[in-house]
């Protein structure tokens, strides 16, 4: 049995019944996205939950939709959680996005990840002495793939971030800087990961 048991729409009342209904509204169903009905148990992260979703995840804003999309996904991936993972890239599918770029958005993650925990290492080590020795490390799947070089970089802020790797999160900032994304682009494509962290953290935990 899950920790965290959904709440049916049919038992929802008061301001939970209200925000499923805008749920059903943004996703144009019928019915409330599974996820939805577990954060259904806490109203208030239900109610966060949804607004953050709308404005940083859903519609376009300083970031196209697809673009988000593709964030979202490569954060659900990174924060292991199936249900997300699965939605986003639905949802990079139905923006426009092809098999290629969703499989080259996890690959970008993954990627990240594997040089966020040898960047971070150096930071907190302790001694200077690796800092003078070779990554040694491939990572040519960052210039490689159907992602253009920018939605690149914001996968690469979101998941360093993500896994606290300061040196990887100050380093892509300033590369996509270079690439022509505003600051304010930046911090919405770190709003929408974070979103989308806690949406995918909160169902991982539920299911223990």
């Amino acid at each position: 049995m899950s920790l965290i048991q959904p709440l049916p729409e049919a038992d929802a009342v008061d301001k939970t019944a209200q925000t499923y209904g805008r749920i059903k509204e943004m996703f144009d169903s019928d019915t409330v996205p599974e996820p939805f009905l577990t954060y259904g148990s806490v109203p208030a992260f239900l109610q966060d939950f949804y607004m953050n979703f709308k404005k940083f995840v859903w519609i376009a804003g300083k970031l196209d939709e697809k673009t988000k999309a593709i964030i979202a996904l490569a954060v659900s991936s990174a924060c292991k959680n199936p249900e997300w993972t699965r939605r986003m890239s639905e949802r990079m599918r139905s923006l426009g996005g092809t098999e290629q770029e969703v499989a080259d958005t996890l690959a970008v993650a993954a990627t990240c990840g594997m040089y966020n925990i040898f960047f971070k290492f150096r930071d907190i080590s302790g001694s200077d002495i690796f800092n003078g020795m070779s990554v040694g490390l491939r990572a040519h799947t960052f210039a490689n793939t159907t992602l253009n070089d920018q939605t690149v970089e914001l996968i690469n802020i979101a998941v360093s971030d993500m896994n606290g790797c300061k040196p990887c999160t100050s380093g892509h900032v300033e590369k996509a800087r270079q690439l022509g994304l505003n600051d304010e682009q930046i911090l919405e494509a770190v709003q929408c990961a974070a979103t989308i962290a806690a949406g995918a953290n909160f169902l991982n935990s539920a299911a223990l």
